[in-house]
């Protein structure tokens, strides 16, 4: 099972430079454990795009669609006390915004905070660094 944060579960639904890369670790390993709010993130994302005018209406639902979908086979990391308090926990140690101590938060949960061995994706060289220090094998 890997961890993806939000940006490396874009390029899985709208093609782009990274989708392949994405693709492939998954196509290695279809566990994929997500913080509960990827989702939110990716639908939002989504319509930023259709905003923009990237993507139409059309496209924008049928992504919505395959996302709502797939993500039933994917293991879910919910809210509580204990996300919340390993949250806190990361951002007296690393630069990021709330959000990003929340995705690794989840990681370190789903990881019963033992991270050795266990991957962690994201696109973000941020997060991906201090998924790295936490002792996480991360990817790209």
């Amino acid at each position: 099972m890997i961890f993806f944060d939000s940006s490396a579960l874009l390029p899985l639904f709208i093609q782009d430079k990274d989708s392949s890369k994405m693709k492939k670790i998954v196509r290695g390993d279809p566990s994929v454990a997500i913080w509960w709010g990827s989702t939110i993130e990716c639908l939002s994302a989504f319509a930023r795009l259709r905003r923009e005018r990237i993507i139409d209406s059309n496209v924008e639902q049928k992504i919505r669609g395959r996302l709502l979908d797939v993500r039933r086979h994917w293991t879910e990391i919910q809210p509580g006390d204990e996300l919340k308090a390993v949250a806190h926990q990361l951002l007296l140690l690393h630069t990021f915004p709330a959000a990003d101590s929340l995705q690794l938060a989840a990681a370190l949960l789903w990881a019963d905070k033992l991270p050795s061995g266990h991957q962690f994706v994201s696109l973000d060289t941020k997060l991906l660094e201090a998924a790295r220090k936490e002792g996480f094998i991360v990817a790209p």
